[in-house]
């Protein structure tokens, strides 16, 4: 597995993304609170981590969903998956959306999302007239099946 020195500031109270297992691509980011936030159902949040990041330019860190707030509590990230830039500073907050029926609370260094580390390849956009045919064509959503 690669590995990239990533520097993190944190804020007083924040804990540190931690990688549960050795096999872990992301790693778990926590809630850095001082009250509960009660997200109610179909209603969004977003929950600071006290993080901040200095990413190496030609990386940046993906927020992900954790499987288990999704499975256990319909609440995931709601931009998922979001972005942090290399040239961002500012502190790493998650936007967390919740899908259930019931009210979800939030409670300082609950965690809330993984983070994932992972390569930029930047696209050379360039003006055609024309684009080459292919067997879908145009078919957009649905076109191959169900």
């Amino acid at each position: 597995m690669k590995e990239i020195k990533i520097p993190c500031k944190k804020n007083e109270g924040a804990e540190f993304p931690v990688y549960k297992t050795s096999g872990a691509a992301g790693a778990d980011v926590c809630a850095c609170i001082k009250d509960s936030v009660v997200i109610h159902s179909m209603q969004s949040a977003l929950i600071p981590t006290g993080l901040f990041f200095e990413i190496p330019e030609g990386y940046e860190i993906q927020v992900r969903p954790r499987s288990g707030l999704a499975f256990n509590n319909s609440v995931t990230v709601l931009n998922a998956p979001g972005t942090i830039d290399s040239d961002y500073r500012g502190e790493l907050k998650v936007l967390l959306i919740n899908l259930g029926k019931e009210d979800f609370t939030v409670n300082n260094k609950d965690r809330i999302a993984q983070i994932v580390v992972a390569p930029v390849t930047r696209g050379l956009f360039d003006s055609v007239e024309k684009l080459s045919s292919t067997e879908r064509g145009e078919g957009g959503f649905g076109s191959t099946g169900k």
